[in-house]
């Protein structure tokens, strides 16, 4: 695989064909090799290309190098710990996370049911507290949503012009005060459903330091579907 500089690391780079017409498209892998995507015309000097986005490619390099994933092979972030799995056999029951230990024991039948089980404790524990959080904060912040659930979404919440709140499955991977922001941000959007001077200057009302848990929430990345093996 081809090598490229970027600053003083050298990266692996590949490059496919995409379906645009027109556009280069770059994508970092889940091993932080870059993918490039060049459109269908083809005639596209590929280092050049590279070079000329070096500053984002550069600075989104050692963002995805930071970052922290809520899922990965034999891990599982919890209260924003990263906790190793651990199978114990016997029957199936609630999880026994240890952060102490730097562990999370799962005891059932067959391996591969860990997967399922990792899910259900995660939406059972999401779902808690965001129904207890919403209770808290949506009438201090003087707004009502419409219907509140937590589900399998690509996002950890978003507001529907109709008022429904929805939230991600893996909240409760965050520590507290990431979680509690997504609360505050996505029932702020009642009062402005979009992310105007307005809306920020209301969010900072409910949470000064909104923009410091933005960027640590920046760091975390949500998973779409289980990945553990």
């Amino acid at each position: 695989m081809p090598t490229i500089e970027l600053g003083a690391r050298r990266i692996e780079y590949s490059v496919v064909k995409g379906t645009s017409r027109r556009y280069t498209y770059f994508r970092f892998r889940e091993d932080l090799t870059l993918e490039v995507v060049l459109p269908r015309s083809g005639g596209v000097d590929v280092e050049k290309a590279i070079t000329d986005r070096s500053g984002w490619l550069r600075r989104e390099y050692e963002r995805l190098s930071r970052t922290r994933k809520v899922l990965s092979k034999g891990e599982v972030m919890y209260d924003g710990d990263l906790l190793r799995i651990v199978f114990s056999e016997g029957d199936e029951g609630h999880p026994i996370p240890e952060p102490s230990k730097g562990i999370v024991t799962f005891r059932a039948g067959d391996p591969g049911r860990v997967r399922e089980l990792v899910r259900r404790w995660f939406l059972r524990e999401s779902s808690a507290y965001v129904v207890k959080k919403v209770a808290e904060m949506a009438p201090k912040m003087g707004v009502r949503p419409s219907r509140v659930d937590v589900r399998e979404i690509g996002k950890w919440g978003y507001c529907t012009r109709g008022g429904r709140l929805s939230f991600s499955w893996q909240l409760i991977a965050l520590p507290e005060r990431l979680r509690e922001y997504v609360v505050i941000h996505e029932l702020n959007h009642l009062a402005h459903f979009d992310h105007s001077a307005a809306f920020k200057r209301r969010l900072a009302e409910f949470c000064p330091d909104f923009r410091e848990r933005e960027r640590e929430l920046d760091l975390v990345a949500p998973y779409d579907r289980l990945v553990l093996s």
